[in-house]
């Protein structure tokens, strides 16, 4: 994996185009709606997390009104089973784009560490999924509703960290090149 990787710059524009699209869609479809509906915004949009109380609540809720149920999950049947592969996708590529992770502040990275990089948008992705997955089981009826109950307001968090360490380097890839091309 060389820096620039041969991925043409149009291929990661239209991932990123595409994920703007699904997220627009999201909000515009399903998180703003229900938040009309309910007067509450949907979970997998607190940022700064929350803990089960608020999952406890939401399930209240979501007993109390049918429409809101529904919404949330049209929501991840729909745009929320495609923008974590699209975004996990985007991320990937934008690290391969931006090429090898070879030295951290100076220091030389072993090049298992400087591969274990590219694996990250792929922890968010799957941090994603899983919070969909926890949140579909705790606001149903089954036996392991307690369980996801539990853990929705981990996977939350494991995602919005996984984004965030996945955006600080793709940031840090970015001046990296950027410094190494005013340096030729």
């Amino acid at each position: 994996m060389k820096a620039g990787s041969g991925i043409p710059l149009w291929i990661v524009a239209l991932l990123a185009a595409l994920c703007l699209a699904v997220l627009a869609w999201t909000t515009f479809g399903f998180v703003v709606p229900f938040k009309h509906e309910t007067g509450q915004a949907v979970l997998d949009t607190y940022f700064a997390g929350y803990d089960e109380s608020a999952v406890f609540h939401m399930q209240q809720l979501l007993d109390e009104n049918e429409t809101a149920t529904r919404l949330l999950r049209a929501m991840y049947f729909g745009p929320e089973l495609i923008f974590p592969a699209l975004l996990t996708a985007l991320l990937f590529l934008a690290f391969l784009k931006l090429g090898p992770v070879s030295s951290w502040f100076g220091q030389s990275v072993h090049p298992v560490i400087s591969k274990a990089v590219y694996l990250l948008p792929f922890i968010y992705g799957i941090a994603d999924y899983g919070e969909n997955i926890s949140s579909l089981i705790a606001f149903g009826n089954g036996a392991y509703a307690g369980l996801a109950t539990y853990l929705l307001p981990w996977m939350t968090r494991l995602k919005f960290a996984g984004l965030a360490i996945c955006f600080i380097v793709a940031a840090r890839l970015a001046v990296m090149r950027w410094l190494s091309s005013r340096q030729d």
